[in-house]
């Protein structure tokens, strides 16, 4: 199939252009937030540049919705209407910003285009009103295991830690690093200045993994996001993980990986130890990887994707 689809989350992207498709990504002179393109990841020839003008001479097939603006741009870019005259599905990436257990979803009033979640809270905690669902897992492009543990130190990935403050747990960093020291990854991390947390910035994607992995044990610090694919990688790199017990993060961590708790004394005390304990985490670093291959892995999203692409077919 051809799909247009825009480059939003890169992760998730990274992993949706790996399958058997052609992506049609929009690219806008100024490669802002309604045209990135590929931003010069190292994607399969499939994903395609393409600028707005120039969509009518592909014969999109299908269009893949992350933003409700995108509706409006389909039909001014292509002259056809999601859900009407050009399939389509809307994946929804973010938990509710607010009152999550009544907030409609912006698809909520239709039922022609399926919410495509990307966890089961989400679809549980979003009004859907007459929206059929669908929960599709992550799946991560493997990045091998690279897990060595070697320094005893946390690494936390957050990005925006100053502006996105408690949402993504930014207040709990001088906590953990009272308990091991800690690495803090991400964009804009320049701006923390916390005892014990050394800013390390926004690192490309392989040489943040191979960062990670030297590191002793990841630490997911988020309150209220949808479920962080920092958290899911830093599982394939073999990492044990301690993870506040908020959104799927509390079913995403068997216990044999590492520790998923809302106590943040037990969450500390599980980074003492591990940082403590080479052998310990070197195993449960193994279990989170063998875990995320399974429930996470490349293969099995794209097949839920194929099923679900296939259904829109007319």
């Amino acid at each position: 199939m051809r799909l247009l689809v825009w480059h939003v989350h890169g992760s998730w992207t990274t992993a949706f252009v790996q399958g058997k498709h052609t992506y049609l990504l929009p690219t806008v002179d100024d490669r802002g937030p309604w045209g990135r393109g590929r931003c010069g990841r190292d994607w399969p020839a499939s994903a395609v540049e393409v600028q707005p003008g120039e969509l009518r001479e592909h014969d999109v097939d299908a269009v893949v919705l992350q933003r409700p603006e995108e509706i409006e741009l389909t039909h001014r870019w292509l002259g056809r209407r999601p859900g009407v005259d050009l399939p389509a599905v809307y994946v929804e990436h973010n938990t509710p910003r607010e009152h999550a257990a009544t907030t409609p979803h912006p698809m909520a009033d239709q039922d022609t285009v399926p919410v495509v979640h990307v966890t089961h809270y989400n679809e549980l905690m979003w009004d859907n009103g007459i929206a059929p669902t669908v929960v599709i897992d992550h799946g991560i492009v493997d990045p091998g295991h690279r897990y060595t543990g070697e320094l005893p130190r946390a690494a936390v990935l957050i990005n925006e830690p100053v502006r996105r403050g408690r949402v993504v747990g930014t207040d709990l960093l001088p906590v953990f690093a009272r308990a091991a020291p800690v690495d803090l990854y991400g964009m804009e991390t320049q701006d923390v200045s916390v005892d014990g947390v050394t800013p390390a910035g926004d690192l490309p994607h392989d040489a943040l993994h191979t960062e990670m992995a030297l590191r002793r044990v990841y630490v997911h610090t988020a309150r209220w996001t949808s479920l962080g694919l920092s958290l899911l990688e830093a599982m394939h790199l073999g990492m044990p993980v301690v993870a506040v017990a908020s959104t799927e993060a509390a079913t995403s961590v068997p216990p044999d990986a590492g520790l998923v708790s809302t106590d943040v004394a037990d969450l500390t005390s599980a980074v003492s130890a591990l940082c403590a304990d080479h052998g310990l985490a070197m195993r449960m670093g193994k279990s989170a990887r063998e875990y995320a291959l399974t429930r996470f892995g490349l293969d099995a999203f794209l097949r839920r994707w194929d099923v679900l692409l296939d259904s829109l077919a007319p």
